[in-house]
């Protein structure tokens, strides 16, 4: 029986604008349109991003709201997913802050972001816990093993609720032009390979598609799109993330694999809440 994993999608970020890519959208019309063409494609999570009246990144709950009520109606069975990047410009209680007003179904934050060094803890620990009580899923984003490392003690010392992690690996980097590699991925599994979890992976760079397929074989899922990647494993532009959706597909039912459904994805990841 072919195995079920979860494509997320990432179509904008909180860097790249239309001058990356033409197609890549901005404004919530074109981020619904472009979640729609996505969830056709096979994809059914989407990791969402609002941006500002200057096409800047935000954190601005009206939006959000705005966003995740236009995809419930447009895609009603694809998740949402709002990021709390922080993109050097906001601080843990900002983000705290969005997330209660907004009280979405799922979110990404960076435990370097919320609990990393330096971090107020007992702040951080309050907040899990509320998005433990508001049903909230929160994937914890780590950049390398260190912060892998970090969660699972932090987790030992229920700084972070006792639970089945999700997990998202960062392979490569944006700013630094650092391509991902499928060798990046063993870093991280080695420090949970006793762990019962729920692991993602995003990649920066051409090798985007092979990262992907290479977790998918491992156990894991795929988080793909404009956010980190604009090629096809050609090397040829994509048209928009939807086409990279295509491919991706398209190589997972060649090794008996298939992309989960909204219910499916719910499913796996244990997620009752709508959204809003």
């Amino acid at each position: 029986m072919p195995q079920s994993s979860i494509i997320m999608v990432a179509p904008n970020g909180a860097r790249k604008t239309k001058q990356h890519h033409p197609a890549l959208p901005v404004n919530i019309a074109e981020t619904v349109e472009e979640a729609a063409r996505c969830y056709a494609a096979g994809a059914s999570v989407i990791h969402a991003h609002v941006r500002g009246d200057s096409d800047e990144h935000v954190l601005d709950a009206g939006r959000y709201i705005e966003l995740l009520q236009e995809l419930k109606v447009q895609v009603p069975n694809m998740l949402a997913q709002v990021t709390t990047e922080a993109v050097g410009v906001y601080q843990p209680a900002e983000q705290v802050e969005c997330v209660k007003a907004v009280n979405p179904e799922m979110i990404s934050l960076a435990l370097r972001e919320m609990a990393g060094e330096g971090c107020d803890l007992k702040f951080a620990r309050q907040f899990y816990e509320w998005a433990v009580e508001n049903q909230v899923h929160v994937q914890h984003i780590v950049y390398d093993e260190l912060d892998l490392i970090r969660l699972l003690m932090l987790r030992d010392q229920s700084v972070i609720p006792a639970g089945r992690l999700c997990i998202l690996f960062v392979l490569g980097r944006f700013l630094e032009n650092r391509q991902a590699t499928p060798d990046d991925i063993t870093p991280f599994l080695k420090q949970v390979k006793n762990e019962e979890l729920d692991w993602f992976v995003c990649a920066f760079g051409s090798h985007e598609q092979a990262c992907a397929i290479s977790a998918i074989e491992q156990g894991g899922h795929a988080r793909i799109g404009f956010e980190n990647n604009l090629l096809l494993a050609d090397g040829s532009t994509a048209a928009n993330t939807a086409e990279l959706v295509t491919a991706l597909k398209q190589q997972m039912l060649a090794l008996d694999h298939v992309p989960a459904n909204g219910q499916e994805a719910r499913e796996i990841l244990c997620i009752c809440k709508k959204s809003v």
